[in-house]
């Protein structure tokens, strides 16, 4: 006992002094710089932005369009003399063929008078109007004794091939420069994928009538594409189905995220990491892209580092497929 008290606890007061001693030396002369480090004021981290180098790849420019199986529009059947019905051959509901006969209309004229002073008899002209395409006979608004004038719309024949049609943003109508005559349709619960041809694109013209439009009226903004559905192939009016528009196969060609690009088609812009650490401006020629990646033809080698994401750019997100989406902060979201 004596030991424990003379030597053991006199060293342990001596122990807790010194660490009570440099606990307040620690606080009086590095306790602000401590703080400062740690506050929020005084970031410690470091804000890098993302780069990536110019690759060599394939650009496989495909454009997807969302459209609808569309029975093709009705065509009229006019009249092609002036003058009254006089016979109609075929009711309405009846398949036509392109030279069926659907009605003939009768003109006459009274005769002129002759040189003794007599009447010539009437002039009486008799013409049959054909349907001029095949499909069914729709409507036929006129009936005996009606008077009608040429060009007038004296029946409609609905023909029994469909389309698909859907509409065309835009930004895909910049992928599809060089316009492709075809597409690959595949039908929502339909028959196997086919391929449609006789492919159009047409934009609505300002002051245009939807009514009188065969494509049924392009969107305001945008365009509608629309192919013929081959007479083989079984479908019916409202399906759904899926467009894809080849535009184009670029090999072995200059790629960077479309990220890192300003522009879409023909001149854009990069920016490019310089030796320092900075980035500018530089400017490229643009050519294919995917959706994904763009091949760059003028402008860059491959190697150049670029910045993956243009600077000040909006959070414009990259398709990746399967309904997930790529934003430039690095998230990802998918839908369920």
């Amino acid at each position: 006992m004596g030991v424990t008290r003379n030597w053991v606890f006199p060293i342990l007061r001596i122990v807790i002094f010194l660490a009570i001693a440099g606990a307040l030396v620690k606080m009086a002369f590095f306790s602000e710089a401590s703080l400062a480090a740690d506050a929020p004021e005084f970031p410690t981290g470091e804000i890098s932005e993302p780069e990536v180098a110019v690759t060599v790849g394939t650009i496989q420019n495909d454009v997807t369009v969302q459209g609808t199986i569309v029975a093709d529009p009705a065509l009229p059947v006019k009249a092609t003399l002036n003058g009254e019905v006089s016979k109609v051959l075929v009711g309405v509901g009846a398949p036509v063929a392109a030279d069926t006969a659907i009605l003939t209309i009768r003109s006459e004229t009274p005769g002129a008078v002759r040189d003794d002073g007599t009447m010539a008899p009437n002039k009486v002209v008799t013409v049959t109007v054909l349907a001029g395409s095949p499909g069914i006979l729709s409507a036929l608004p006129v009936i005996v004794g009606q008077t009608v004038a040429v060009g007038e719309s004296v029946g409609q024949v609905a023909p029994t091939s469909f389309a698909v049609s859907g509409p065309l943003a835009p930004d895909q109508q910049y992928r599809l420069l060089t316009r492709p005559t075809e597409a690959k349709v595949t039908i929502i619960g339909g028959p196997a994928p086919f391929t449609c041809t006789q492919l159009t694109i047409t934009s609505a013209l300002a002051g245009a009538d939807p009514a009188s439009d065969p494509n049924g009226g392009a969107p305001a903004s945008g365009a509608t594409v629309r192919c013929g559905v081959p007479g083989e192939v079984t479908v019916f009016a409202g399906l759904g189905a899926e467009l894809t528009l080849a535009g184009g196969v670029a090999e072995n060609v200059l790629t960077v995220p479309v990220t890192s690009v300003e522009g879409s088609s023909g001149a854009g812009s990069v920016y490019v990491r310089l030796a320092d650490g900075t980035s500018e401006a530089a400017a490229v020629v643009i050519g294919l892209n995917d959706g994904v990646n763009v091949e760059i033809k003028e402008g860059l080698a491959e190697g150049d580092l670029v910045l993956q994401f243009i600077p000040g750019a909006p959070q414009v997100g990259v398709d990746m497929g399967d309904g997930c989406m790529s934003f430039p902060d690095g998230s990802v979201t998918c839908e369920p």
